[in-house]
């Protein structure tokens, strides 16, 4: 039987020579095997966060030793290759991107409107769910007016950022405790993706939904009633799967919502 590759071994030494390939065939100048080297002293010791911090922690400093912030993002930018057309989550055919990602949630802060095109860019090759959750902290109605334009985007990886970026209690992230106080501005944008087509994005609107159910719901639930009014397949899948840990727990008024919806 074939030994089973742990996910942390997918960001190590061969993801530093990948990203220092294609780094160098838009600027020649990149220090590859100083980068490679770096990465390789540190990263055995690592588990699978601190890896990718680690090779952001070393794109910053060989990128910014020559560039400003600016300048070393559009290099970034230039490698990223063509957008994913599966409904594929980060660690599929663009897991490579996460330290790219990283780079930009831990060193953009300073550049709001060119960080958050590049987290658009990024999320639709790999995911911009972790790497937007500090700008949206940073200034939130600014990021909640955005979340609402890309909630109407093309492209399904858009979409599906417009609610995996928000939700409260997103795993392995920080929480959202301004979301957690007040969930209304997440509610208001999931209301413009509640009929989505697309299973990719109707996962995430329902996981949103069930984050504000543990902390807010009284809230949560009259939406999800009122769901039930549209008689929308889209929606209907939502509502179940958003109230399953409901169900479990035999919560009649999730059962109640689930008869009205099915």
């Amino acid at each position: 039987m074939a030994e089973t590759i742990k996910l942390k071994e997918y960001f190590g030494v061969n993801l530093a020579k990948l990203l220092a390939e294609k780094i160098s065939k838009v600027y020649p100048r990149f220090e590859a095997k100083t980068f490679v080297r770096d990465v390789g002293k540190a990263v055995p010791a690592l588990e699978l966060k601190d890896r990718v911090n680690l090779i952001a922690q070393e794109l910053n400093k060989h990128l910014m030793a020559d560039h400003d912030y600016p300048s070393a993002l559009n290099i970034l930018l230039q490698i990223l290759g063509p957008e994913n057309p599966k409904e594929t989550g980060m660690f599929t055919e663009g897991y490579w991107l996460m330290p790219v990602a990283k780079f930009v949630e831990a060193y953009g802060l300073g550049h709001y409107e060119i960080s958050m095109q590049a987290i658009y860019e990024i999320t639709k090759r790999h995911t911009g769910e972790y790497a937007v959750r500090p700008y949206i902290e940073q200034a939130p109605q600014r990021s909640l007016r955005l979340m609402k334009k890309w909630a109407r985007d093309a492209n399904v990886h858009v979409r599906r950022l417009s609610s995996e970026g928000l939700r409260p209690r997103l795993p392995w992230a920080k929480k959202l405790d301004i979301f957690i106080d007040d969930p209304q501005p997440v509610l208001a944008a999931l209301e413009l993706l509640k009929t989505d087509h697309s299973m990719f994005v109707k996962k995430s609107v329902a996981n949103n939904m069930n984050d504000i159910l543990k902390d807010n719901y009284e809230m949560a639930m009259p939406v999800l009633r009122e769901w039930t009014a549209l008689g929308n397949e889209h929606t209907n899948w939502i509502i179940r799967h958003a109230l399953r840990n409901r169900l479990k727990q035999n919560d009649q008024e999730a059962v109640k919502i689930i008869k009205l919806a099915f």
